[in-house]
């Protein structure tokens, strides 16, 4: 029950709601990293993945995009669409500066580096791909590069590694804090004990799920 997440944290629905007053008719594109508060001020959700297709199928020319300013930042980048960002990050991905991406490869020449969108900026930039979580462990699998390193939380490469033992991975082991107080015997113990109810008012739960099922109609 302790763990969160720093990127949902960071933006509550009044906050979607003065947004939504300040700039009126501009939708308002959440990261599915929020919470079913903002989701339900939010017109539709996205992922990494999907992102710049979520964005560029509203067909307008400005959209406010919460809460991860990176990601924001990287939409921009790919689109004409004017962005309105909010400024929140991930805790984790927001660790790692272009000196260390510099230094990387100094140490271990031919390396392939591949980042997450929710990287700053100029991490992106210095990296050889940048793309969703799915879209990194396609870039592994595709190209099979001698040497690896993916720009996010640091466990996701021990889970690639398993699938593609030919492959090394240069870990910078950013650990989420978060992700890591979720472990298979508290799972366990919630499936036996019906431990950790979280309980939402329906009217929450009918207008969350509206920007989410938009999102799962448009697909990846």
């Amino acid at each position: 029950m302790a763990a969160g997440c720093s990127l949902s944290s960071s933006v509550t629905g009044k906050d979607v709601r003065l947004l939504k007053e300040k700039y009126p008719g501009v939708p308002v594109v959440s990261y599915v990293n929020t919470s079913a508060e903002v989701k339900a001020e939010t017109d539709i959700c996205c992922t990494s993945a999907n992102a710049v297709k979520i964005v560029e199928s509203l067909g307008v020319k400005k959209v406010i995009f919460l809460p991860d300013d990176y990601l924001a930042k990287y939409v921009a980048s790919q689109t004409n669409v004017e962005i309105i960002a909010w400024k929140g990050i991930c805790m984790v991905h927001d660790q790692f500066n272009e000196r260390e991406i510099h230094d990387i490869r100094a140490k271990n020449p031919g390396i392939k580096i591949i980042a997450h969108p929710e990287c700053p900026p100029d991490v992106i930039k210095a990296s050889d791909f940048a793309g969703s979580t799915g879209g990194m462990i396609k870039y592994v699998e595709d190209n099979q590069p001698k040497k690896v390193m993916m720009v996010t939380e640091c466990s996701m490469s021990d889970n690639i590694q398993v699938e593609n033992p030919n492959v090394e991975f240069i870990r910078p082991c950013n650990l989420c804090p978060h992700m890591k107080r979720i472990t298979l015997p508290k799972i366990l113990e919630c499936l036996e004990n019906e431990t950790g109810e979280i309980i939402m008012d329906k009217e929450t739960i009918k207008k969350a799920r509206i920007p989410v099922e938009r999102m799962i109609t448009i697909g990846r």
